[in-house]
């Protein structure tokens, strides 16, 4: 239980980090038809529009490790006391919203790529503290 009280904060980001990546993953796997339909009239008319279906297959993959790498985070976490595993996994969620966050920008949704501002905020504070 002491490791669990001296890393509240970090366990807290990384339940964020687990339910909005894991979700969104199984969501894109769950509605592949839907999301992919969705976008591809969201990317019409930039050079992305061909790349659709890729695009949310390699997104979808990497949600998906990064809410499994962040159980395996809150386990060394708890467990060890060791935040290496959750770092990376921040390090990877990052990296996945920069990606979604240059397609937002090239399918001129500036609304959307603000949205993301927030997770990528909470996503780098989780860097800080466990690096």
């Amino acid at each position: 239980m002491e490791n669990l009280y001296a890393n509240i904060t970090e366990l807290f980001i990384l339940l964020f980090i687990l339910i909005t990546f894991l979700q969104s993953g199984i969501d894109k796997a769950a509605d592949w038809k839907g999301n992919t339909g969705w976008l591809k009239e969201h990317f019409s008319g930039t050079f992305l529009a061909g790349q659709v279906p890729l695009m949310v297959g390699i997104i979808m993959i990497i949600e998906i490790i990064t809410g499994f790498a962040t159980i395996l985070g809150i386990i060394w976490l708890i467990a060890y006391n060791d935040p290496t595993i959750a770092l990376y996994t921040c390090i990877l969620a990052a990296i996945t919203l920069l990606m979604l966050l240059f397609g937002q920008r090239i399918a001129k949704d500036y609304a959307g790529a603000f949205t993301l501002t927030g997770y990528f905020i909470v996503v780098i504070f989780g860097v800080y503290l466990m690096s």
